[in-house]
């Protein structure tokens, strides 16, 4: 599967992809209500986490404080990589937005303030181009 784990080339092959929805985190107890399609679910003692679309979320009566923007970085890291999280978390951390990573099995995924989504985007390209990559 080649994934990859040089922070150089992870870096410069980061490619981040604004996905245009709205996302935004809560939590229920039990399973996921019927109908929401969660694109990341997360096992708590004190509930079960979800990331759905606001849209998902509203129609459901699920009660959120955070509105979130989805970058995908569209790399293939490695889930052993070394340094990836920390080099884009402070990049963002740098310009004052904050950043909740989720790894998935090809890439990893950014959930940033969605009013400040583009900024992000635009700081993870910069970061690519800077490490010797097209950002695209």
């Amino acid at each position: 599967m080649n994934a990859e784990r040089d922070l150089t080339r992870l870096l410069a092959g980061l490619r981040p992809e604004l996905d245009p929805g709205r996302y935004v985190f809560t939590t229920v107890d039990g399973p996921a209500p019927a109908g929401l399609a969660p694109v990341v679910t997360v096992a708590e003692p004190e509930g079960l986490t979800l990331v759905v679309r606001q849209e998902e979320a509203d129609a459901a009566s699920l009660a959120y404080d955070y509105v979130a923007g989805r970058i995908t970085l569209r790399v293939h890291s490695a889930l052993d990589a070394v340094g990836l999280t920390a080099a884009v978390a402070r990049e963002l951390a740098d310009a004052g937005l904050s950043c909740n990573v989720v790894a998935g099995f090809h890439h990893d995924h950014l959930f940033v303030e969605h009013a400040r989504a583009e900024e992000a985007l635009d700081l993870l390209t910069r970061l690519a181009e800077r490490s010797g990559g097209r950002g695209e």
